[in-house]
């Protein structure tokens, strides 16, 4: 009894020493603190080794390489668009960019995300046809195709997507492909071989120290992203999979938003992708220079600015842009998420909006392929019917867009969730448009959507079932470190 007793209170003061070690390292977020130490306290030291894989602060940690980007000129371009916004003498070739250059000026100050007015935007809803429109593209490439995504599947449209870039490579054409290691932890480096003997390349991003075991959970590279012959770029929610084509039945039509861009933000999009690559593959290094950021000359109208977040930022740039947009809407908001786990900022925003007559709507999934994520959503969903917001259920499949529309004039679309983890965990990347014609595009298949969906009542929500309540009650109090 002795021994036990002297265990017991070797594990009791350990454990204080341990919660005082994460109260030190999370002391910038209350909330993720006290879900820490919930998790410290039921499991004593396994809380502690899960708050290592799961809870590494990576804010004080430089990441990518800034510093080559001057050679091409970006930084000059950023500040002559910052100036010439706080003179007031900016060129704007739309209304939609003229109203709304507070949200501009947001960007290019926090995030360097130059506003390119030439753009040409296509929108895609449905797999097949976003990836046939890619496809197509890369048959087209003449000098490089730079791909990225965060799930690479090798299934029957990851082995499309391969033969067409060992095809490419086969003619020349320089071919690299970046993908998260956790994201497409199936998918194994032999898959490769074919386009690394044909001259591509492939690099990992975080990968694991560790064969098959990789203790970097959070932190992972979510973007989705394509850039080729630095003209056309596409940016968006679908990855590579067979689910994506609404192959899966356990999920069925996948119902996902995507955008096609050929104008000067594919070259925003190109410089992303070098950063991402750059720190993934530090032995073959891209360069800055002009073939990969040629001089071209397009002819679209729409403005469009590229803005990343990730854990090393100082700022939640991509959660500022919607709560700026969020607090800048008259008559509507529509927002499609597959997880909504606003923090207190966000949440008070869309609540403030409702109560002041704005239209507010959100969409959500009506299955699951995050429990805990599942119940935390409905948590919060329940909070904003209260003050009138619009819940609707989508019930033709799994709906995965990331998308916010303002007004019909502005809008988002981009790889980012309403979420803790895309929010502060993630590297995200969202194209904010400034077009009316695009928004209005946007918000038509909302309401369509709208059609396949179930309205959630205030009185359906209150009948819940008391296990469901308890679900959500564990899974809310869970939620910042979800």
């Amino acid at each position: 009894m002795d021994i036990l007793s002297t265990l017991l209170g070797f594990l009791f003061v350990l454990n204080i020493v341990l919660a005082g070690v994460i109260i030190f390292l999370e002391r910038k977020d209350a909330g993720a603190t006290w879900a820490w130490l919930m998790v410290l306290f039921f499991v004593p030291l396994l809380g502690f080794i899960l708050y290592l894989i799961f809870g590494q602060n990576l804010s004080r940690k430089r990441l990518f390489d800034w510093e080559d980007m001057k050679k091409i000129g970006i930084e000059d371009l950023i500040q002559r668009q910052i100036h010439s916004l706080k003179e007031y003498r900016f060129p704007f070739k739309n209304d939609a960019s003229f109203r709304y250059q507070d949200l501009i000026y947001m960007h290019l100050l926090n995030n360097e995300a130059l506003l390119t007015q030439d753009n040409e935007v296509t929108l895609f809803t449905h797999g097949e046809d976003k990836f046939d429109s890619l496809l197509k593209d890369m048959e087209a490439a003449e000098d490089h195709i730079h791909l990225q995504y965060y799930i690479l599947k090798k299934d029957q449209l990851g082995k499309r997507i391969l033969e067409k870039l060992i095809e490419k490579a086969k003619q020349g054409v320089k071919i690299r492909v970046l993908y998260d290691e956790m994201g497409s932890r199936r998918t194994r480096r032999s898959f490769f071989k074919d386009l690394l003997a044909a001259g591509g390349e492939v690099a990992v991003f975080f990968p694991s120290k560790i064969p098959f075991i990789n203790l970097r959970l959070n932190y992972r590279n979510h973007r989705k992203l394509v850039i080729i012959d630095g003209k056309v770029g596409y940016v968006g929610g679908f990855n590579i999979g067979d689910e994506y084509l609404g192959l899966n039945p356990k999920f069925g039509y996948w119902r996902d938003t995507h955008l096609r861009i050929e104008g000067s933000s594919s070259l925003a999009m190109q410089t992303r992708f070098i950063l991402d690559w750059n720190q993934a593959s530090r032995s073959k290094k891209i360069a800055y220079d002009l073939r990969y950021f040629p001089v071209s000359s397009f002819s679209g109208n729409a403005g469009v600015q590229i803005v990343t977040s990730g854990p090393d930022s100082e700022w939640e740039q991509i959660k500022n842009g919607y709560i700026k947009m969020i607090s800048s809407a008259k008559q509507s908001i529509y927002i499609q998420t597959p997880y909504f786990i606003p923090d207190v900022s966000l949440l008070d925003s869309l609540r403030i909006a409702s109560l002041t007559g704005v239209d507010v709507r959100i969409m959500i999934p009506n299955k699951p392929d995050h429990l805990f994520v599942y119940w935390a959503t409905y948590s919060y969903i329940g909070e904003l019917l209260k003050a009138g917001v619009k819940i609707y259920i989508y019930d033709n499949g799994f709906i995965h867009a990331k998308t916010i529309v303002v007004d019909d004039i502005i809008s988002s679309v981009g790889t980012a969730n309403i979420d803790v983890r895309s929010f502060r965990l993630n590297f995200e990347v969202n194209a904010f448009l400034y077009d009316q014609a695009l928004s209005e595009k946007l918000s038509t298949v909302f309401m369509n959507d709208c059609k396949k969906s179930k309205p959630l009542t205030l009185d359906g929500y209150n009948e819940r079932p008391l296990i469901i309540k308890l679900k959500e009650s564990i899974s809310r109090l869970l939620s910042p470190i979800l």
